[in-house]
């Protein structure tokens, strides 16, 4: 056999006029620049390929010139099938304007088709993007009056709602390795992500068409480790070696050891953020992270949660994940994005959606552009910039908790943090909290159906979405409700008792939230509704290394019984609570005297499916029959079940203790 390595611009002369070519890449991550250039040159020379069909899950560009915005050639481009295309800016211009035909589907399911292809099916079956713009009844993902093609079918099978994404054939894949053989197996170790080049390879080859591949080394024949090969050479056409200039690990790193698991950068020399409007609205989300839970950052301003969990050290008690594979580690922002720092594992892409549509995630903290007065959220379409949904759709309709975070106006908002207030300094020019938004990324009315908790947190305040609306509950000091929040909304939202913000957000120095989120005292951890008679105990992250310990839960919990005079329910949080092994015997024994003789029903949850097993066997073992769930949604429906009085879970998200922003309504 010949060798499979040849120059660029041997391999990009395979792609024909009317070519689906499809493409790897992450922002800078994966993305095959070299080729992609080549593919360039040789349409400006020769006017050839014309009319090709791009399809890219994640927008492989750095915003301006790089990645797939090469092709952004008129002639060369007939149709665009996109997850993501903030920083493909000259693609979304075609979409836009009408160049071209154009869609925007949810970046998991882009991912996830790559998947169905290779197994020549029919399509892809889910139920991400319902009620948003991608449903058929609202456009099917349509971006512009030439594209009517239907790729997207609503369908309806024993009563349920799905959607069905349509297969199409693939005829080129562009992707990106490290090393590769003569025989072009190839291994992916100085990538920061794998992607869905393994997909994407088997989807091109059982459509009978090519897979181009660049990489920065060739081995000798024979000597990959088959164990480190990703991309088989069986599926590989041809192999272009890139110059560094086209091969950088990300579009802002040349090359970091420890994005690729090479080595473990040490965290305590990450800067730490500037106090500004960015900061305060990552230290709020910070208090939502949920201890021992697995959290989705989005791009943005979300990114700073990350920075701000590593100031405060407590990366070691929540797992940070981003949607292109990472699992653990610091999930890095800017044209880094989709790379981490220290990841615990990198896997790929569809893998990734895989565990996120099927509700893995316990926290997802999103960006947003537009919310309206029904919670509906607005980051694909707005302001005729085309930025697309990307993995927020896919998140955000099955994380079983979303924030949505941003500044609370856009264009020129300035303000400062001082003596512990904030300041408006200059508003922003544009609303955000609008009466309809433009498009809709996020459905409202299918959260508060399913009863999924949303909060919207910007610089200047909380919301929380209700299933009659959009309320405010939680003000920052320094800012006037009429004057610096109501007077720049074009829907006054449901005002009834906000709270102020937590006052650590706005100082100048560590928040010391490990010591907020975990020590917080009982009557932190507590709160009782009278209405519902139910009882809700926060012992999320509770360190058991005493019998002092143990017996401050008894004690409160009896005091409770004692001035409620009778029993009622309870709905314990166990999530990434540490009980030492010695006081396991005394500490379940508390747990059922208390069931016994005070409540009348009770359901614990924990993400921790060992900490479930053994929570249940140590009650069995004592004659009660233990309610142990895997989410607080299940703990609450228990409730429920039991109690008609026990309200909605948006009450429960209420009324349940969570850090010290409930200090002042701790029971």
């Amino acid at each position: 056999m010949l060798s499979k390595v040849v120059s660029a611009e041997e391999a990009v002369a395979i792609i024909r006029s009317g070519d689906t070519v499809a493409s790897s890449g992450f922002v800078g991550v994966g993305t095959p620049d070299g080729v992609l250039k080549a593919l360039e040159q040789r349409f400006l020379e020769t006017g050839e390929p014309r009319n090709l069909e791009l399809v890219f899950a994640a927008a492989p560009g750095d915003g301006k010139e790089r990645g797939l915005n090469r092709l952004a050639r008129p002639g060369m481009v007939a149709r665009l099938v996109g997850g993501h295309f903030g920083l493909v800016p000259k693609l979304a211009e075609m979409a836009v304007s009408g160049a071209c035909e154009a869609y925007n589907l949810p970046l998991g399911c882009v991912s996830h088709l790559f998947r169905e292809i290779a197994g020549r099916k029919a399509g892809l079956l889910s139920k991400v993007g319902l009620r948003t713009f991608v449903d058929p009844r609202n456009g099917g993902g349509k971006l512009n009056a030439r594209t009517t093609a239907d790729l997207v079918e609503l369908m309806n099978i024993d009563g349920e709602e799905w959607l069905f994404y349509r297969s199409f054939p693939i005829n080129v894949a562009i992707l990106r390795g490290t090393t590769a053989d003569p025989d072009g197996n190839i291994t992916l170790e100085k990538e920061a992500l794998t992607l869905d080049n393994l997909s994407l390879a088997m989807a091109a080859k059982n459509c009978k068409g090519f897979v181009i591949v660049q990489v920065e080394r060739i081995a000798a024949a024979k000597s990959l480790n088959p164990r480190h090969v990703r991309i088989p050479g069986a599926l590989v056409d041809c192999v272009v070696v890139a110059s560094s200039e086209h091969h950088a690990q990300t579009y802002a790193t040349s090359y970091n050891g420890a994005f690729s698991g090479e080595l473990r950068a040490p965290i305590d020399r990450t800067p730490n953020l500037v106090l500004d409007e960015r900061k305060v609205i990552a230290r709020r989300c910070a208090f939502e992270l949920p201890m021992g839970g697995i959290v989705n950052l989005g791009i943005g301003v979300p990114e700073g949660v990350a920075a701000v969990a590593a100031e405060e050290k407590i990366l070691n008690l929540v797992t940070l994940t981003a949607e292109p594979g990472i699992i653990g580690g610091i999930p890095q922002g800017g044209l880094d994005f989709g790379a981490a720092l220290n990841a615990d594992s990198i896997i790929d892409q569809n893998q990734m959606f895989d565990f996120y549509d099927g509700g893995g995630l316990d926290l997802a903290c999103l960006g947003l552009a537009q919310v309206d007065q029904s919670g509906n959220v607005n980051v694909s379409l707005f302001g005729g910039r085309l930025a697309g949904a990307g993995g927020f759709i896919n998140i955000s309709q099955n994380a079983r908790r979303v924030i949505f975070c941003g500044t609370f106006t856009a264009g020129g908002l300035r303000v400062a943090v001082r003596e512990g207030k904030l300041e408006i300094l200059k508003e922003g020019s544009q609303a955000k909290f609008v009466s309809w938004v433009e498009h809709v990324t996020f459905a409202g009315d299918l959260a508060a159906e399913s009863r999924q908790p949303v909060l919207f947190v910007t610089e200047r305040c909380v919301f929380q979405l209700r299933p009659e609306g959009v309320e405010l509950i939680e003000v920052a000091p320094g800012i006037d409700i009429e004057r610096d929040i109501v007077a720049h909304m074009e829907f006054r939202p449901m005002i009834r008792d906000p709270r102020l913000m937590a006052p650590e957000i706005f100082l100048d120095k560590p928040m010391d939230l490990a010591s907020l989120l975990l020590n917080r005292p009982m009557s932190q951890r507590m709160k009782f509704t009278a209405e519902s008679n139910t009882l809700f105990l926060g012992l999320d992250g509770y360190r058991v290394t005493t019998t002092h310990d143990i017996e401050a839960v008894r004690e409160a919990v009896l005091s409770l019984y004692r001035n409620v005079g009778k029993r009622f329910s309870a709905i314990i949080n166990y999530d990434a609570i540490e009980i030492a092994s010695h006081l396991n015997d005394a500490w379940y024994g508390m747990a059922s005297d208390l069931e016994n003789q005070c409540y009348d029903k009770v359901s614990r949850y924990t993400t921790g499916a060992f900490l479930r097993l053994k929570m249940g066997a140590a009650l069995s073992g004592r004659n009660v029959a233990p309610h142990i769930f895997e989410s607080e949604s299940e703990a609450v429906r228990l409730c429920w079940d039991r109690h008609e009085t026990c309200g909605a879970q948006a009450n429960f998200e209420e009324e349940k203790p969570r850090g010290p922003s409930f200090a002042g309504d701790a029971a």
